[in-house]
């Protein structure tokens, strides 16, 4: 997931293909304001170290409206994050992957836990005949 819309979100376009249209800008607006939170900067200063107005800076945020790419170029140099971080959702990391998939299994029911093993026997296995030896190594004091 991330700031392309799925096939189901897409209002026009053809299924599978990737334009403008299919941006969601509410996303984007979401992770620029988690980013700016997360260095602890205000609106007014990010914009101002953008070159653009706090009020356009507020409405990329809420998704309200659709942002340049030299813009959202600025943006991304300012808050020192690669402009993939703002498109993507950052991957999990250490005890956040165990805690997601520990509430994921908990409100599974058996039929959807068989499914998941037999996905995840399946991979661990292909992972092995194709990358060699693949070994998922337990976490340091696990």
């Amino acid at each position: 997931m991330g700031a392309w819309k799925t096939d189901n979100q897409k209002n026009r376009g053809k299924a599978g293909s990737q334009s403008v249209e299919d941006l969601n800008y509410i996303f984007i607006g979401d992770r620029i304001r988690e980013c700016r939170k997360e260095r602890n900067l205000t609106q007014a200063c990010l914009a101002r170290m953008a070159g653009i107005t706090p009020t356009h800076l507020s409405h990329i945020e809420t998704g309200c409206t659709k942002l340049s790419l030299p813009v959202f170029v600025r943006i991304a140099k300012v808050l020192k994050v690669p402009a993939d971080l703002l498109l993507y959702e950052a991957p999990l990391e250490g005890g956040a992957v165990r805690e997601s998939i520990q509430r994921m299994i908990g409100e599974a029911s058996v039929g959807e836990l068989n499914v998941v093993y037999d996905v995840l026997r399946t991979t661990v296995d292909s992972l092995g005949q194709n990358v060699g030896n693949y070994r998922i190594e337990p976490e340091k004091g696990q």
